[in-house]
């Protein structure tokens, strides 16, 4: 009798430790699911090696208590959602020589973002060449990049956030509400969370060197449907002096905060090239991740 209740009792704690096993399992699997797979989504993923969860239990790729507002609230900054386009000469009655302009190449199109209007909408929800694209660009950073807005087969358009990471504009797309850095294109939470939008080449060059020798591009108009003083920056001097509005996670100060930089990234290793440097120095001979490459700026201004 008792060897039966023993055995009996040794079935019971196999199950048990069985039972918990597949629940540690089933547990497992779905938190690899949530944190490090985007819903519905193939494209690139990143997975970090810690995920943070505020106090309201989302979660995220960076420490929510680093971001920050930067003031307006989401969409306070006004993303230009349907662009129109001028041409050249007509844009040349507004723009000045020595101001900077976004350009890009793309399917054959040839287009112009002024940071005169990029300074006060940030994003462009834009179509080039039948392809959506997402223009943006963060005054605090003077980051101008561009990406495919195409998330696994649907066209999803972004907003501003009001936030800030690293003094770095957060996106939002309008699908599911996650939250993107501007600077990488990653998202760091939400239902695309790990998920990176692909970068698409846009350049920043002055309007007097570039717009000579592209005379049949097209140029994004000041009317944009908002009242807007186009051609005043809100941010005056902050590009000049070593004022930081909002704070930065990490400092280097082998060169001026804001000097404007060229980055370079080949098989996992950085590297950046000062703007003056690139323009005095003439083409610069280098070697970066085993790849040797050349950096110099070329008579309209594309490094």
């Amino acid at each position: 009798m008792g060897k039966q209740t023993n055995s009996c009792m040794n079935r019971f704690c196999l199950n048990k430790v069985l039972f918990y096993i597949i629940i540690l399992l089933v547990v497992i699997s779905f938190i690899w699911t949530q944190f490090f797979t985007p819903s519905e989504y193939t494209g690139s993923v990143t997975t970090k090696d810690e995920i943070f969860v505020d106090d309201t239990g989302n979660t995220y790729l960076i420490d929510p208590k680093q971001i920050r507002s930067g003031g307006p609230p989401p969409d306070g900054i006004p993303s230009i959602d349907n662009p129109k386009f001028v041409t050249v000469s007509e844009a040349d009655e507004w723009i000045q020589d020595n101001e900077l302009v976004l350009v890009l190449t793309h399917n054959g199109v040839e287009r112009v973002y002024p940071l005169q209007i990029m300074v006060w909408h940030e994003i462009v929800n834009d179509v080039v060449g039948g392809d959506a694209l997402l223009i943006t660009y963060c005054p605090l950073c003077g980051s101008g990049i561009a990406y495919s807005r195409e998330l696994n087969g649907d066209v999803v358009a972004f907003g501003t956030s009001g936030k800030l990471y690293n003094s770095n504009l957060i996106m939002y797309d309008r699908k599911t509400e996650s939250y993107w850095t501007q600077i990488d294109g990653l998202a760091i939470n939400g239902d695309f969370i790990g998920t990176t939008l692909e970068a698409i080449s846009i350049d920043t060059v002055s309007w007097g060197e570039w717009s000579v020798n592209h005379l049949d591009a097209e140029v994004l108009s000041q009317d944009t449907g908002f009242t807007r003083e186009y051609g005043r920056d809100p941010y005056g001097n902050y590009y000049e002096d070593s004022f930081l509005m909002f704070p930065v996670g990490e400092t280097d100060d082998r060169i001026f905060a804001k000097d404007v930089v060229f980055g370079i990234t080949v098989n996992d290793v950085h590297k950046a090239y000062r703007e003056i440097d690139v323009i005095s120095d003439g083409p610069i001979e280098d070697k970066v991740g085993g790849v040797s490459l050349t950096v110099k700026r070329s008579d309209d201004g594309l490094v």
